[in-house]
């Protein structure tokens, strides 16, 4: 089986192709952008591994939450190769595969979903298999809930920690340590949706969704000011 992975939710940008549990990545930080470098990215990954196009057997794609042009750009990416390829696509929760790239056992994942909230999930991962423990929410970092996660074990896991470090541990204080500058990954996307595609799972490429948990893209003004900054 042969599977082209994307993950643009956050501002690292990732391409991958799986074979059969082998996969290569195409990765960049590419804050403000980045649409021109998926596609020279998948024909580069695929001359690597000596294959064509036509023998993709299916799409993922990080799903969300995380940036909204971001989700846009993965899930219009996958669309448009499923169609031409015919052939189904598997939403993959970003939160998840930054939980299967942290390499950790069990992981508390938040990202900065600007506004001065983060999306936050956890979970545990057992090899490939990541299990949920708590449902992705969109919430202020000082409001994030924990309850569901307790004990001494539990690592911190994404760029939430870079930004509302001291507000999230003031939420879990025993945390067993916090890895800010990890990132969720397309071989992450790959790996989490190759058990989908091998039971015949995956949607028609019209039905992909991004996974958004959070429905307003900005602030008003007052908004802005009664939380006590711009961002």
């Amino acid at each position: 089986m042969r599977l082209l992975a994307f993950e643009t939710a956050t501002r690292r940008l990732s391409v991958a192709l799986w074979q059969d549990g082998e996969w290569i990545e195409r990765a960049e930080e590419l804050p403000n952008g980045g649409s021109d470098r998926l596609l020279p990215w998948v024909h580069q990954l695929l001359a690597e591994a000596g294959i064509r196009l036509k023998l993709i057997d299916g799409i993922a794609f990080g799903a969300g939450p995380g940036g909204f042009t971001g989700l846009r750009l993965s899930c219009g990416v996958a669309q448009g190769l499923a169609y031409g390829l015919d052939c189904p696509v598997v939403p993959v929760s970003t939160l998840q595969a930054l939980a299967l790239a942290s390499g950790e056992a069990q992981v508390w994942t938040v990202l900065d979903a600007r506004m001065n909230e983060v999306y936050s999930a956890a979970y545990r991962v057992a090899g490939e298999c990541v299990t949920q423990c708590q449902a992705p929410v969109c919430a202020p970092a000082t409001g994030v809930s924990a309850s569901t996660i307790s004990g001494q074990a539990w690592v911190g896991v994404g760029d939430g920690f870079a930004v509302y470090g001291d507000a999230l541990r003031a939420v879990k204080p025993d945390l067993a340590g916090v890895r800010a500058d990890i990132f969720p990954t397309a071989a992450a996307v790959a790996c989490l949706s190759a058990p989908v595609f091998a039971r015949g799972g995956g949607v028609a490429a019209a039905l992909a969704q991004p996974i958004y948990v959070r429905d307003k893209v900005a602030l008003t003004t007052a908004e802005r000011l009664a939380r006590g900054g711009v961002r």
